[in-house]
């Protein structure tokens, strides 16, 4: 794929500004938190809002706290191990959250938290891909490429319309 494939918008929601890019065949492909970070070249792709529509409308009712899981079909570019790690956090229930560690246990890799974090942060799929939801062992939270007080937000806003939220995810969100 190209990025001459790619068609983009906006998103607004009660966190910000995001942007949301697709594909030819209307897959997800990346999505920034802050829209002002995005990178020139990527604001200059055509701008779309029928062919990004889907997406929009599943991050606003997300937004909204009508949505806990969502359907777009994704299609994110990286690292068959990147891949395996987005994997593993789509399988993290709304309202919960793990740790670095217990994801690379997870994959068979006892001591790959920091591999597994590297490829958290490299997630071009923020939010819908929840790597917002996967803290410190200890319930700290952890870097964010949206920043700490987005993923703050974020944990609070799912713990506030989880049904039962786990200990883990209730400190995290709850932790300055």
């Amino acid at each position: 794929m190209t990025d001459n494939d790619l068609r983009w918008g906006p998103v607004e929601t009660r966190f910000g500004t995001f942007g949301v890019w697709v594909d030819a065949r209307g897959r997800l492909v990346r999505l920034w938190l802050n829209l002002e970070r995005a990178p020139k070249s990527e604001l200059a792709l055509p701008r779309d809002d029928k062919a990004v529509a889907p997406v929009v409308r599943e991050i606003v009712e997300y937004a909204q706290g009508r949505r806990k899981e969502f359907t777009v079909e994704l299609a994110p570019e990286g690292t068959p191990f990147q891949l395996s790690v987005w994997n593993a956090l789509l399988k993290i229930p709304y309202g919960k959250t793990t740790s670095y560690g217990a994801i690379a246990n997870q994959l068979g890799f006892p001591n790959g938290a920091r591999a597994v974090g590297y490829a958290n942060g490299s997630n071009p799929i923020a939010l819908i891909i929840p790597c917002h939801r996967v803290i410190g062992s200890d319930g700290s939270l952890t870097g964010y490429g949206g920043g700490l007080p987005l993923k703050r937000a974020l944990l609070a806003f799912e713990a506030e319309h989880a049904e039962k939220p786990g200990d883990l995810f209730a400190r995290a969100a709850t932790r300055r």
